[in-house]
């Protein structure tokens, strides 16, 4: 009586069934033909499990213990690469005799006097101890000895700092002497002092004005101040780098 209350009849429940069922049929999902498609495309036989078909080891060759372990290398007798330049001479066989009887004229004592007495000494490595124990030191690294105050060229200006010279004063005599001529001509003209001065006085004036731009017209002062004088930032550092300043007529 109480599934007759809510509609949940057996009837109903057959027919809802059936309902649902033939809605599920008549589903058409947009992207199957595109699934479909992808699936053929992407397929890739035994790629990630491995060949299809592999060599099945031959039962004769099984694993042997300890055969998956490195092997070092077999053992050679070490040998230099020149000992066959510096290979002294082979020792005397047990049956070898030495020579007999064998006698020379030199005088040996007269000999190793002589020699001695013409040898040379040779001078000691000058060295200098640098603590009270007697530790010592090569004296020629130590920065004692005047080496480089003797050199024939201490003190001389360096060839390439002559011949950068002689370059500047060169180009600076070509750009004189273009500059006469064009103002020989009358394209340039020199720039005068007073000119100088009212360039110069835009940067007086910037430096002259007020911290607080509380008015209208204070801030479009300092604004037109600076806009002109970015823009005259180059020609300022080049007025003061350069006493004489050529400016072209036209």
């Amino acid at each position: 009586a109480c599934s007759q209350d809510y509609g949940l009849t057996p009837e109903y429940l057959l027919q809802r069934r059936e309902e649902v069922k033939k809605a599920q049929e008549e589903y058409d999902n947009y992207f199957r033909e595109q699934v479909k498609l992808e699936k053929e495309v992407n397929k890739a036989p035994s790629k990630t499990m491995g060949p299809a078909k592999v060599d099945v080891p031959s039962p004769q060759k099984y694993l042997l213990k300890h055969s998956k372990e490195p092997k070092l290398a077999e053992r050679k007798p070490f040998k230099y690469e020149d000992d066959e330049l510096h290979s002294k001479p082979p020792i005397p066989a047990r049956t070898d005799k030495p020579l007999m009887g064998l006698h020379s004229n030199k005088n040996f004592i007269k000999t190793n006097a002589v020699e001695n007495i013409m040898t040379v000494p040779k001078k000691p490595q000058p060295v200098y101890a640098y603590t009270k124990k007697g530790d010592k030191q090569l004296l020629e690294k130590s920065g004692l000895i005047p080496k480089y105050i003797k050199k024939k060229d201490y003190g001389l200006t360096p060839e390439y700092l002559l011949q950068r010279r002689e370059e500047v004063k060169k180009a600076q005599e070509e750009y004189d002497n273009y500059v006469k001529e064009r103002m020989r001509e009358g394209a340039m003209k020199q720039l005068s002092g007073e000119e100088r001065h009212n360039i110069l006085q835009l940067h007086h004036q910037y430096q002259g004005l007020s911290v607080v731009t509380d008015t209208a017209p204070k801030k479009y002062r300092k604004e037109r101040l600076e806009q002109e004088m970015k823009q005259l930032e180059k020609d300022i550092e080049l007025i003061e780098r350069h006493k004489t300043i050529y400016i072209a007529n036209n």
